[in-house]
């Protein structure tokens, strides 16, 4: 393990992606994406096609974190007892004891997500809010920390069950995770050639960045990060213009407010500053919305998708100075 005293966001920043770029080529927005999650206590919802590294990303961040990292793959048949656990009966001592599922870590990878049915998704959504499982009427309190990495094709909808509003919404950002650049996609090739094997993140001589107690020191760091008023109003008129637009259904909640402000402090935070400015709002809006934004039927019609939803409400929004 690492630890090291005064160690600040910036710096795990910078780590992370060096030791990252070893593994994962053209993925340094995902991963920043990813760590400001993780230090604001969010889950993420990474969405792409198969063969885009989802998978390999999240693995290679939580190995870089030396965190518990569970991956379950839903499937049509996979009950909530198959997530959170269950009570098995002990001949020897007459009582029943807690099998744990592999709910119980710190990096959850809920591979295909929209495969399970919703009794099985709306098992996680306890999980995802109280950091906790009930069973039977007992609560057993999560690991901490504790972060739901879930993934989706934007293609296959056969044999799936969309997510409901209510579970999107507990997701902090939604990351699109699209096709490499003919540059990138070559130096994957390369490696490739060379001996790289993603199924063996040991012989990489990957390091370990921080420790689970420095990781959660961290989050001191970002907390005290400053935000004028002019930066809350801000947030707040973006928020609220998204239940105005001609082009959604449903707007962004409160809650998604309160994760475009932390997470707008996380980002400072990783890029060194001790102050949040207009951009660090504009560069997580979208990943912040997009998940939360319910079109209309006439403006999906005219092509509209929840990004451009966003980036129109973006250009209409006067930015503080």
């Amino acid at each position: 393990m690492v630890r090291e005293e005064g160690i600040r966001c910036c710096v795990v920043r910078e780590r992370v992606l060096a030791q990252a770029s070893r593994v994962v080529v053209g993925q340094d927005a995902t991963l920043e994406l990813m760590l400001v999650s993780l230090l604001a206590g969010g889950h993420i919802l990474l969405e792409g096609v198969p063969g885009t590294a989802k998978t390999l990303t999240a693995k290679t961040l939580a190995y870089l974190l030396r965190a518990d990292f569970t991956r379950v793959q839903f499937t049509p048949d996979l009950m909530p007892s198959d997530i959170l656990g269950t009570s098995v009966f002990d001949l020897a001592t007459g009582q029943f004891h807690l099998k744990k599922g592999p709910v119980f870590t710190n990096v959850l990878l809920a591979d295909e997500i929209n495969r399970a049915p919703p009794k099985t998704q709306a098992a996680l959504l306890e999980c995802m809010e109280e950091r906790q499982v009930t069973l039977e009427g007992t609560r057993y309190p999560l690991a901490v920390p504790f972060m739901v990495v879930a993934t989706q094709n934007p293609v296959e909808y056969e044999g799936t069950y969309p997510l409901p509003e209510a579970q999107l919404d507990r997701f902090f950002v939604k990351i699109l995770v699209d096709y490499a650049s003919a540059d990138v996609e070559q130096e994957v090739l390369r490696r490739y050639h060379c001996g790289f094997d993603a199924r063996a993140l040991d012989a990489l001589g990957l390091g370990p960045v921080v420790d689970d107690s420095t990781l959660m020191a961290l989050r001191t760091e970002w907390q005290s990060v400053a935000v004028d008023d002019s930066i809350i109003g801000y947030i707040s008129a973006l928020v609220r213009a998204t239940r105005r637009s001609s082009d959604l259904l449903l707007g962004a909640s409160p809650r998604a407010a309160i994760a475009l402000l932390t997470g707008s402090k996380v980002f400072a935070a990783l890029q060194g500053r001790t102050y949040v400015i207009p951009d660090d709002v504009k560069r997580l809006a979208p990943a912040v919305l997009r998940h939360r934004l319910v079109l209309k039927p006439e403006a999906e019609i005219e092509g509209v998708t929840a990004d451009l939803a966003a980036q129109r409400i973006l250009g209409s929004i006067e930015v503080p100075r």
